[in-house]
């Protein structure tokens, strides 16, 4: 007997679907899921037989999940061209590779196990914006689909054309000793061989797959994965460590000394880096970004622009794409590197070969590169539990009284806001170059919260108990997953 089709609505995010498997969503409600995708891609790229690059990550229903979505895209008159177990940037590559004409790559991330996604595209390089989201959604849950005669076909090796393709052209001279740490995750079986290519001396650190994720979660923004390859950096005298996410698309940097860099400062170290041979450029970071950008000495010299933009991997790949911006960070650690760099889409991997090539470039240590930057005290990135029906209501009501806050030039702190951006939630800045940023999580139930300050830890950290205090008030904040 058929199961009932079992789809939250919920699960449709701003630019990717998530969903706890067999709790908001069955594996029927899977394949109407591709048959809506498929229907989708029909629709935009006006063929009858569109072809459609898959993968999946190495999490123990990911393969049975791909299977009920390829049966959902097939049966809309789609080719499905089935490159196996993929990181989402290798599936990105991979429509450039192959010339398709869209991607599906089932994933979710970093997401604790139990959760399962779908990361998708049709314009090459980029992949599903809140519209395009809004669409999918609107045909899968009506179920507006379209039938045809499609069929499915294995792509055999393409994980050795894939890791080929960034080898050949990055080779390194220097020899580079890097911790390589993978959180169990489906980077295990790329990223080392891919660092090792290069030229670099690997170490590597939780790199077998395994799906139960034993240690952590693979997530570089994650405190307890990167004390790990901390505590490996050192014992190992390595010049550099690098945690990669579940998927492959992010990465986290440790220096030489233990010490963990944040992703924004990473990538304002790559921009500076690419400034002085690409005058002009303009980079994209995302609203949780350091302050740092906004009055960069070195991008300044080089006439370079930095514009701060909605966080997410969608926004930013589209904020990239349309501005013809160089490259893109975002604070979580995706980064997007343009032609000539990149296809434009976010690969962490890649990500780590172009700090291979700073240190490459520099005779100097990463502690000293990133001392060249003025000193910031920076949170983690937090998340408060906020239910997904709730979290963009809270967020409108918070900048509300941050932007009366401001009218009535109260001060916090002793200090009065100065600026308010509202492009993603709300970011303000104080006259000292202090910030906070609240804003509603796209992937999960919860609010996403990041402080920092020039001036102080202690600025940084009062910063935060401002809009704790806030948040606490709404009544509508459960845990924080991680606390100052």
């Amino acid at each position: 007997m058929i199961q009932p089709v079992k789809i939250d609505p919920y699960g449709f995010r701003e630019y990717d679907a998530r969903w706890v498997y067999n709790k908001d969503i069955n594996s029927e409600g899977i394949v109407n899921l591709g048959k809506g995708l498929g229907t989708q891609i029909l629709k935009h790229t006006n063929k009858k037989n569109p072809r459609v690059v898959v993968g999946h990550d190495y999490r123990s229903y990911s393969k049975e999940i791909k299977s009920a979505l390829k049966k959902g895209l097939v049966s809309t008159g789609c080719f499905v061209e089935d490159v196996g177990l993929a990181l989402s940037p290798m599936v990105y590559f991979a429509q450039f590779n192959l010339e398709s004409d869209a991607v599906a790559m089932v994933t979710a991330s970093h997401n604790e196990n139990g959760w399962t996604g779908v990361k998708m595209g049709i314009k090459k390089g980029l992949t599903h914006a809140p519209e395009e989201m809004k669409e999918l959604k609107d045909i899968t849950i009506n179920e507006k689909f379209t039938t045809g005669k499609g069929q499915a076909k294995d792509i055999k090796n393409f994980q050795e054309i894939y890791k080929q393709n960034l080898i050949q052209k990055n080779k390194i001279n220097k020899k580079i000793k890097a911790v390589v740490a993978c959180g169990n995750g489906t980077a295990g079986i790329f990223a080392p061989d891919i660092l090792r290519g290069i030229g670099c001396e690997v170490i590597e650190l939780d790199c077998n797959l395994d799906w139960s994720f034993p240690k952590y979660n693979p997530n570089p923004e994650d405190l307890e994965m990167l004390h790990e390859i901390s505590k490996a950096v050192k014992q190992n005298n390595a010049d550099i460590g690098f945690g990669f996410d579940g998927d492959g698309d992010r990465v986290g940097v440790i220096d030489n000394k233990g010490n963990e860099i944040f992703s924004d400062k990473i990538g304002l170290l790559i921009a500076r880096n690419l400034s002085s041979e690409h005058q002009n450029s303009k980079f994209i970071v995302d609203v949780k970004s350091t302050g740092l950008y906004s009055n960069d000495e070195v991008l300044n010299k080089n006439k370079c622009k930095a514009i701060y933009w909605k966080t997410g991997h969608s926004h930013i790949k589209r904020k990239v794409f349309n501005e013809k911006a160089l490259a893109g960070f975002e604070k979580s650690g995706h980064f997007f590197f343009n032609r000539p760099l990149g296809y434009g889409y976010d690969d962490g991997i890649n990500s780590a070969i172009q700090v291979c090539h700073l240190l490459d470039k520099q005779n100097k240590k990463m502690h000293e590169i990133i001392g060249e930057l003025p000193i910031t005290y920076q949170s983690p990135t937090m998340a408060p539990f906020c239910k997904d029906e709730e979290k963009y209501k809270v967020v409108d009501d918070i900048v509300q009284k941050i932007e009366k806050i401001k009218s009535n030039e109260e001060k916090i702190d002793g200090q009065k806001i100065k600026e308010i951006l509202t492009v993603n939630g709300v970011r303000f800045s104080f006259e000292d170059g202090s910030w906070g940023l609240i804003r509603a999580s796209s992937n999960k139930p919860s609010l996403v919260v990041v402080t920092e300050s020039p001036k102080s830890d202690d600025r940084k950290k009062r910063i935060f108990e401002f809009i704790d205090n806030l948040l606490q008030e709404t009544g509508k904040i459960g845990d924080y997953d991680q606390k100052l």
